[in-house]
């Protein structure tokens, strides 16, 4: 239910629907608990890596780095 939350909640940010093709074709969401841990599994990670993948492909774009390469860190 949270991978669900954080694409609803970045799509309200940025006004962009992310495209989930992979996560829809599985035909499981987190409210189906007749279908097995490993359906579930599967789905939670396609719909992960697209929401990272559209997250990334969207910074790329707009050319903004979000994680610094080197970290600074105070001693």
């Amino acid at each position: 239910m949270l991978m669900i939350h954080i694409k609803k909640y970045s799509e309200n940010i940025t006004n962009q629907e992310i495209p989930t093709k992979r996560y829809d074709s599985l035909e499981i969401s987190p409210v189906h608990i007749h279908k097995n841990k490993k359906c579930h599994k599967e789905a939670i990670l396609a719909l992960g890596d697209e929401i990272v993948t559209h997250l990334h492909s969207r910074n790329h774009l707009m050319n903004v780095d979000m994680v610094p390469e080197k970290a600074f860190v105070e001693q």
